[in-house]
């Protein structure tokens, strides 16, 4: 599954770079007009996996995950394939909402794995499996780029299918999906969408936890358009490219190295409570972007920023692996990926429209108050349904 993950992850990755380079190459079009096309293209994607990953969670919840997996790396690979022959904006369009449809291969491999995983090491191995998509992303838009120069754009996307393919090929020849022995009468229940719902508005933290999703997301993708525009104000058009992928990428890094043991710590010390150092030491290091003058400075803060938000995705799935029943957990983790999805939405659309009214160093400012009043919202649910429970039943055992 890490590398499967790896491979979509990667391939996804490969074709964003080069989507308006792609649009521009269709025809004779103005710069405004790429501009709009490349974001409504790049943003269909998201509407449509918005729409349908719970419908997908609660379809795996049923049938199988790994029947589910295999459609979609074969769903998404003929969509990127097709790709490669769009000879217009509106079919290339299309075909990014029909990918979208389809785009649940990463958070359904989440649900596979929390699922099969014990809940005592869930958040470890989530963690491991999280450094595979990391890995993809940070390689796939690097090779994405060199193939596109090689070869041209088309073709590119016709390599990339390729990869996806192999995705879905070990998977289904490489992965058994073993049946869950239920322990717990909820376990074994079949529960409609309305009654998921009704479970997760009165689990305050759980609910908390999936809003969260789209908080952070909001968050994360906030920067993300204005990132290099803003290299190119601190560092000038000298390598401008370059030294953009490395800001981006260097949040990937952190990542990397610290995704696992987010993971192992929530195992050991609670999810809730890692979860909000995580949320308030992203906000905080977020603040000093005001500041930042130089190109190192922003690498540095980025670095710093992977250490603590990658380990979110992982703490959360795992946290939904405990308190979900097992027989609703991808419906529930359906519902938490389509908010990532409405984070990724509205997130460069809040950064691009705060930049252009108050100046770039106002995104950073905002981006990490934001992050901070999750890390406070958070704090505020644990103490009021996890801590001061716990001090009741304690204090009445030990009146005893």
């Amino acid at each position: 599954m890490w590398l499967a993950n790896f491979f979509v992850s990667g391939s996804m990755t490969m074709v964003v770079p080069f989507i308006s380079l792609y649009i521009q190459s269709m025809g004779n079009f103005s710069e405004s007009y790429v501009q709009t096309w490349s974001g409504l293209t790049f943003a269909v994607t998201f509407v449509s996996a918005f729409i349908f990953a719970p419908i997908w969670g609660r379809i795996g919840d049923r049938f199988g995950r790994k029947k589910l997996m295999v459609m979609s790396a074969l769903g998404i690979g003929i969509s990127v394939f097709l790709m490669g022959f769009a000879t217009t904006v509106w079919q290339l369009f299309i075909l990014r909402f029909l990918m979208g449809i389809v785009t649940g291969f990463i958070p359904m491999s989440q649900a596979f794995i929390a699922t099969q995983t014990p809940k005592e090491v869930a958040g470890k191995v989530l963690g491991t499996l999280q450094t595979g998509t990391i890995t993809g992303s940070l390689m796939g838009p690097l090779l994405g780029g060199a193939l596109a120069d090689a070869f041209g754009y088309s073709s590119t996307f016709k390599w990339v299918a390729i990869t996806i393919f192999i995705s879905g090929f070990l998977v289904f020849f490489g992965v058994k999906e073993l049946q869950i022995k239920f322990s717990k009468e909820e376990d074994t229940k079949s529960y409609t969408s309305k009654e998921v719902l009704h479970y997760i508005f009165h689990k305050p933290i759980l609910l908390i936890v999936l809003l969260m999703s789209a908080l952070v997301q909001i968050a994360h993708f906030s920067v993300q358009p204005i990132l290099s525009l803003f290299v190119a104000e601190i560092h000038g058009p000298a390598n401008l490219a370059f030294f953009a992928g490395i800001a981006f990428s260097a949040t990937g890094v952190g990542n990397l190295l610290m995704t696992r043991r987010w993971g192992a710590l929530g195992d050991n010390h609670g999810y809730t409570k890692v979860l909000i150092v995580m949320l308030f030491a992203s906000g905080l290091i977020y603040l000093p972007g005001i500041f930042i003058t130089a190109i190192w400075q922003l690498v540095l803060l980025r670095f710093l920023l992977g250490l603590f938000l990658g380990g979110i995705i992982p703490i959360r799935v795992a946290y939904i692996r405990k308190e979900a029943p097992l027989s609703t957990q991808g419906e529930v983790l359906g519902y938490d990926t389509s908010l990532r999805f409405f984070g990724n939405i509205v997130g460069p659309m809040l950064g691009g429209t705060i930049a252009a009214a108050w100046g770039f160093s106002s995104v950073f400012l905002t981006t990490g108050l934001l992050l901070i009043l999750c890390g406070f919202i958070m704090l505020v649910a644990w103490y009021r349904y996890e801590h001061e429970p716990n001090r009741s039943h304690s204090h009445t055992f030990f009146s005893r």
